[in-house]
């Protein structure tokens, strides 16, 4: 299962396209819109019909396969499987944890949260799925309720799909697409049409779980726009809205993922954390972190019975408007989120990755969601506002905006919460269309620029036009039918997840288990001379000439008696002899890799150089490399007959290993 690339070989550029997924895709997104535009009511009647179907016959199963997915989350952060990196063994984050939650949480939670922030916890209150409306104890539960749909089951859906799509991308070298997620399963078909088959379902999943999102941004700005000047609230209106933010979302999309994602996650992550201090203190600071604390222990009292609760004793519409549609839309936005955050993740542990996934956007969320969602039940329940009331009930798209009324400053308030609502509605426009980009492109996102602006095209038209045909209710509809098919593909992801970690971890405890003679010991050289390679700190052309003469030698020596064997060999030495490889295949069975690399590192501070030599700071090693990454030890100074034991000790751990898989 050895795919891994090496680092020092440029990746050649511009991006191939993966032409049956991109021609496949981009045909059936142009069917199902085209015929929702030119049929727009029979297209309503469609998606309503889909939905109602889905909820009465599909309900548990989205319940189920939730379900598996917390469960799973979680054993594969809290097992011995949580070690293993996202990556190489020696790799280091590409991000600031800083950084990485930014985009992330933009990413995965933004719009929804301005959105549903003040509705769900206020629409609950009032209408609860069972009980009495407007009391104290549907406003305990109305906050059960809602951080239920936003809490912990939610940010493992994102995190699983992240995490198998990170695993196999950056330890396996594997392209990074969701195919790559069932080569456990299997093996090269994934370049076949069973993987053509899931990155298109993962493209349409995306695609209708990011216009889902736009839809309520959109809605969202246009009555704010209603509220401060007075703008009419309109299909036109939103439709240029639309035209103008995915605009805006395509030049963040030309500049990159540094320059323009990175950058307004930031800026947008300050702006929230600002609006969420900002009523924090303006309204009733104490009850609302009482409130925080009094809704995290009821909700992690009834997190099992919440997660399997079909209420198939007291049958209601409820559950398929709120519960399955949230679970469908989560779905149908994790290779979109998942593979966004697979993407900025490399480096991190498995145990790091999920948990920080996991606690750390969730806690931001129901923290979000108690100040917004208890402040706004404050005001109904015992300030008697029941124009807020009145207006979440009759149109929830204005709930943060009302609910900002009862503010000083409330037009300041509400011109920064329009402003939040276009940075999240550009950050969810351009992730998304690089995932579209990646999945249609091998997994590789540096594509050329019409094809990157053709997928923002197709998220701005497919919001557009799920408005017309059918507005939130269609959007809804499109999220829960496309989350049906991609979560068979999470399901298989898993399966082939696990077994994949159980032979990393079957390979870690065999280099654990087998005792690393010293080489020097194998084959011994005087003191002295293991002294003077001790203290001594070599240059970057001393190694590279190591690499190309002694090392090259013992690689080109093990290769000639492996083939003497009939196995297959080869040796690669790097341009400029920076790197040497050794590759032995196996055929069906992880192959062998030996490799040399030259890498710098800063001098200590005390050394017996000289003063000239001393003044570059740094100096080189000779690492060795295994499939897995750097074994974090220097051969730099070994004899050829040194090197070649070191080789052979490592392949026999690796037989070894092969023979515990069997």
């Amino acid at each position: 299962m050895n795919h891994t690339e090496n680092a020092n070989v440029a990746l050649p550029s511009p991006a191939p396209l993966n032409a049956p997924v991109f021609y496949i895709s981009a045909s059936l997104l142009t069917l199902i819109i085209g015929g929702s535009a030119l049929a727009p009511d029979f297209a309503n009647e469609l998606f309503g019909s889909m939905q109602s179907a889905i909820i009465v016959n599909g309900s548990w199963y989205y319940v189920l396969v939730v379900a598996i997915i917390m469960v799973s989350s979680f054993a594969i952060a809290l097992t011995r499987f949580g070690d293993i990196k996202l990556g190489p063994d020696h790799a280091e984050p590409d991000y600031s944890l800083i950084s990485w939650f930014a985009m992330l949480f933009a990413a995965g939670m933004g719009i929804g949260l301005m959105f549903f922030g003040v509705a769900e916890p206020v629409m609950h209150f009032l209408n609860p799925p069972s009980g009495v409306g407007g009391t104290v104890d549907a406003a305990k539960e109305a906050m059960k309720l809602t951080f239920f749909h936003w809490g912990l089951h939610a940010w493992a859906i994102y995190a699983i799909v992240a995490v198998i799509l990170a695993y196999f991308g950056f330890r396996h070298g594997l392209p990074l697409t969701l195919r790559s997620a069932l080569y456990p399963l299997i093996g090269e078909r994934i370049y076949g049409p069973i993987g053509t088959a899931v990155d298109v379902f993962a493209i349409l999943s995306t695609t209708f779980g990011v216009a889902t999102s736009l839809g309520f941004g959109v809605e969202q700005i246009n009555s704010g726009l209603n509220f401060l000047f007075g703008v009419p609230k309109s299909a036109t209106v939103q439709v240029v809205l639309i035209i103008v933010t995915t605009f805006l979302a395509t030049i963040s999309v030309v500049m990159g993922l540094d320059a323009g994602i990175k950058r307004l996650s930031e800026i947008n992550m300050i702006l929230a954390v600002t609006l969420l201090i900002g009523i924090l203190l303006l309204g009733p600071t104490v009850f609302l972190l009482q409130m925080f604390m009094q809704n995290t222990g009821d909700y992690l009292a009834d997190i099992v019975g919440k997660t399997f609760n079909l209420y198939a004793y007291e049958p209601t519409d409820w559950l398929g408007g709120w519960t399955i549609f949230y679970w469908g839309w989560w779905i149908s936005w994790a290779p979109f989120v998942g593979l966004f955050i697979a993407r900025i993740s490399r480096g991190r542990t498995l145990r790091e990755f999920v948990l920080g996934a996991l606690a750390g956007p969730t806690l931001f969320t129901l923290f979000w969601m108690t100040v917004f969602g208890n402040s706004a039940i404050e005001l109904i329940l015992h300030q008697d506002a029941q124009a807020l009331a009145a207006a979440v009930q009759q149109d929830s798209s204005v709930a943060l905006f009302k609910f900002l009324e009862s503010f000083p400053l409330s037009e300041v308030l509400t011109g920064l919460a329009i402003v939040m609502v276009m940075v999240f509605f550009i950050t969810s426009a351009d992730s998304g269309a690089m995932v579209l980009n990646m999945l249609s492109s091998d997994g590789r996102d540096d594509t050329p620029l019409p094809r990157r602006i053709f997928w923002m095209a197709i998220i701005g038209l497919s919001a557009m036009v799920l408005l017309l045909a059918g507005g939130l209710s269609a959007l809804q509809t499109a999220a829960i039918a496309s989350a049906l098919p991609f979560s068979l593909a999470i399901l298989a992801a898993i399966w082939g997840f696990v077994k994949a970690l159980s032979v990393d971890h079957a390979k870690r405890q065999t280099q654990l288990l087998t005792v690393m003679a010293p080489t020097a010991a194998a084959s011994p050289t005087d003191w002295k001379t293991r002294l003077n390679n001790l203290l001594h700190y070599p240059r970057q052309p001393d190694v590279d000439n190591f690499i190309s003469t002694v090392v090259n030698k013992a690689m080109v020596d093990f290769a000639t008696e492996l083939r003497s064997h009939g196995l297959k060999a080869e040796v690669d030495l790097g341009e400029d002899a920076e790197y040497a490889t050794l590759s032995v295949l196996h055929g069906d069975e992880i192959d062998f890799m030996y490799q040399v690399h030259t890498h710098q590192h800063i001098l200590p501070k005390e050394t017996f150089l000289a003063a000239d030599d001393k003044a570059s700071g740094t100096y080189y090693r000779a690492e060795v490399h295994l499939n897995e990454g750097s074994q974090d030890y220097d051969i730099m100074g070994w004899t050829a007959e040194q090197v070649l034991h070191d080789i052979l000790e490592q392949y026999e751990r690796h037989l070894h290993f092969l023979h515990v898989l069997r």
